[in-house]
């Protein structure tokens, strides 16, 4: 047989080359396939588990903020029977935006009793929202929580994050004097007089302004 017609038999035998869509049709057909299942659970998950559950974490949410407001602390941290406590909506209803504010009550609640290692837990169990207001406060609430326990470390970088987070006259003061107390106990006097000076430079019409430069002066002296 000759040279042309072998090389003619060969490619009757192999026939024409498949395209990689033609060799893999049916793998990417399953492919597609799981994709769309996976969108239609994520949806269905959405609406039909996570929005039902939202509503009613939020629709409980008000008599624990209100034994809040009174200063019933057990009652709006573990509720009253009737109604439940912030630690149970945190705890029932996560992953819904009732449950995430709830971590930021229970962490002021717990702070507010002392409780500083459960204050800690639920303030770290809080998502950041872009709030302008609540995501400064849980912060700063971190840092104080941090500096009872004295891990000054933890609380310095939280109260920067509040200072930082939220620039007013009202709350970024309290926290960079706080941020400099911390760093005082950190023995760091060089970034405890830059955080002192930035609150008399930058809010002068502050009340913690009114004193600053005691402070300021006492960590000048620890430098020399």
């Amino acid at each position: 047989m000759s040279q042309n017609n072998q090389k003619g038999s060969s490619a009757l035998k192999t026939g024409p080359k498949k395209s990689f869509l033609q060799e893999n049709e049916k793998s990417i057909i399953f492919i597609v396939v799981g994709i769309v299942v996976l969108i239609l659970l994520y949806f269905g998950y959405q609406k039909l588990y996570l929005a039902p559950r939202a509503e009613k974490a939020a629709n409980q949410m008000f008599q624990a903020e209100h034994y809040a407001t009174i200063d019933s602390l057990q009652k709006a941290i573990g509720g009253d029977g009737s109604y439940p406590g912030f630690k149970e909506i945190a705890d029932e209803y996560s992953n819904t935006k009732s449950a995430n504010i709830a971590n930021a009550y229970l962490g002021g609640l717990y702070l507010r009793q002392k409780n500083f290692k459960e204050a800690i837990k639920y303030l770290e169990q809080y998502s950041e929202t872009g709030s302008n207001i609540l995501d400064p406060l849980v912060n700063g609430l971190l840092g104080d929580a941090y500096s009872e326990e004295k891990i000054y470390d933890k609380a310095a970088n939280f109260y920067k994050k509040a200072a930082e987070n939220s620039k007013n006259t009202y709350t970024s003061p309290i926290f960079l004097k706080k941020l400099g107390l911390v760093y005082e106990e950190l023995q760091d006097y060089k970034n405890a007089e830059s955080t002192y000076q930035k609150i008399r430079d930058e809010y002068p019409e502050s009340a913690e302004s009114t004193t600053i430069d005691s402070f300021l002066a006492r960590v000048q002296a620890k430098q020399q």
